[in-house]
């Protein structure tokens, strides 16, 4: 019999884990505010639950929005000996103090950003950059792998999310790069389906037009990834890159894109939707 896992947040991410644990005949228990993400849960073989009862566990991933629900997670735990696996994309800088206040309590704080997105991490094809206690790690190896196509250790708490936040850059680049080929090339009169075909076999190749390119095609930005997590991670990058006195010009105009996306009430649309602003942009 596998391990009992409980889930903290079962939305796009958190409802992705629990497909690929059930899948591996985990036992998984979710708990999450809105009822009906509850009920999706128990359809697919899982167990909704309180918060209690998902501590109870001992094996507790955390798919929270940022740091600061992260955080409140931790300081209304109870004293248990559990560990916690955070996979959302949070502030570095903080992570080993919340390692700290965690430990206080008797639970052991794993990072695992996820490289990907929820329907890649539902296919088992992401990457998970892990922090923490390398023993602890260890012994999660079984269910990272039931969970991704690698993990990788890369040190202290902190690490895992310094990473996940240079690579994000990049994939945010990627999208809107991706996605203003695309605007420009319907300007001159070439379909979106057949540029993105010409795109896929050209030089400028990447992986993001696997994932997204046809969501832009078609206009279809169903929710793998949102744009107000996107914004709220590039703004993490923006704060990040000022504390160190380095400039990030593309990361500011992506900002830019992410906000305009905001006031125009898209921030529940997919990352792909980047090709909205851009789309609405006007020449100087």
């Amino acid at each position: 019999m596998t391990r009992p896992i409980g889930i903290f947040g079962i939305g796009l991410i958190g409802n992705a884990i629990a497909i690929r644990l059930i899948s591996n005949g985990y036992q998984v228990s979710g708990c999450d505010p809105d009822p009906a993400r509850g009920a999706a849960l128990e359809q697919m073989g899982g167990k909704a639950c309180d918060a209690q009862s998902i501590w109870e566990t001992g094996c507790v991933f955390s798919c929270v929005f940022d740091t600061d629900q992260l955080e409140s997670l931790i300081v209304d735990a109870p004293a248990i000996t559990a560990t916690l696996i955070s996979v959302s994309t949070c502030d570095p800088d903080r992570m080993a103090g919340l390692g700290q206040m965690a430990a206080a309590k008797g639970i052991t704080l794993i990072e695992a950003p996820i490289s990907g997105t929820s329907r890649s991490l539902a296919a088992g094809d992401v990457l998970l950059m892990v922090a923490g206690d390398r023993d602890v790690a260890h012994d999660l190896a079984p269910v990272f792998q039931a969970l991704s196509r690698a993990h990788i250790h890369v040190g202290d708490h902190g690490n895992g999310n310094r990473a996940k936040l240079a690579i994000n850059l990049v994939l945010g680049l990627n999208r809107a790069a991706l996605a203003e080929g695309m605007v420009f090339a319907e300007t001159l009169g070439i379909a979106p389906d057949d540029f993105l075909n010409l795109a896929k076999a050209s030089a400028a190749y990447s992986s993001v037009m696997d994932g997204k390119g046809t969501l832009m095609a078609t206009r279809d930005f169903t929710a793998q990834g949102r744009i107000v997590q996107s914004h709220k991670d590039f703004e993490l990058i923006a704060d990040k890159a000022a504390q160190a006195n380095q400039g990030l010009p593309f990361t500011q105009t992506y900002l830019n894109m992410m906000r305009d996306a905001l006031d125009h009430g898209e921030g529940d649309l997919d990352n792909s939707a980047v090709l909205l602003p851009i789309a609405r942009a006007k020449p100087d």
